[in-house]
């Protein structure tokens, strides 16, 4: 039902026409994630490429990637994998690559910030800001301090699931 506009009378938001347009625009457009670093860029379209990148590993300057995109220091981000600094700092610099679990942590924060970011409609700072305050639907928790483990993930990006279609999240 349309929700109209107490002043002039328009309708001004059709809860319907929003949800209808959220699913044409998922079903007509091929996801592609990109992770680009200085020397490589990793672009996954599927589960089973995400699979591929996952085995072979990814460096471990894939960390400030995703230290970027959601407005983390790098620090936290090591927290969230569980990686002291010194041998962030040492495998970095030898070029190695992280761990699998570790790989899969980044390309799922990867989809995830970029679909949150379409869920804010581009709006970057709206988005991180939401990633830092306690969200009833994840139990009063920050969504951020989920990104630890791929179930936490995966509440995060049902939460943002509900917020794309107007419910409350």
């Amino acid at each position: 039902m349309p929700v109209k506009d107490k002043k002039s009378g328009n309708k001004s938001f059709n809860p319907k026409r929003s949800v209808q347009r959220a699913k044409a625009t998922r079903k007509a457009k091929s996801q592609k994630w990109t992770i680009k670093l200085s020397d490589n860029s990793y672009v996954w379209s599927s589960k089973m490429e995400r699979v591929s990148l996952i085995r072979e590993g990814l460096p471990y300057e894939s960390i400030e990637f995703i230290s970027d995109k959601s407005n983390l220091s790098i620090k936290q981000v090591l927290h969230l994998l569980n990686l002291p600094q010194t041998t962030y700092n040492k495998r970095k610099r030898d070029k190695n690559l992280l761990s699998g679990r570790d790989s899969e942590i980044v390309l799922v924060l990867t989809e995830l910030l970029e679909f949150g970011l379409n869920v804010f409609n581009s709006e970057k700072e709206k988005f991180q800001r939401w990633l830092q305050k306690p969200n009833i639907s994840l139990g009063g928790a920050t969504p951020i301090s989920l990104f630890d483990s791929l179930t936490g993930i995966q509440e995060v990006r049902n939460t943002l699931n509900r917020l794309e279609y107007g419910n409350l999240a």
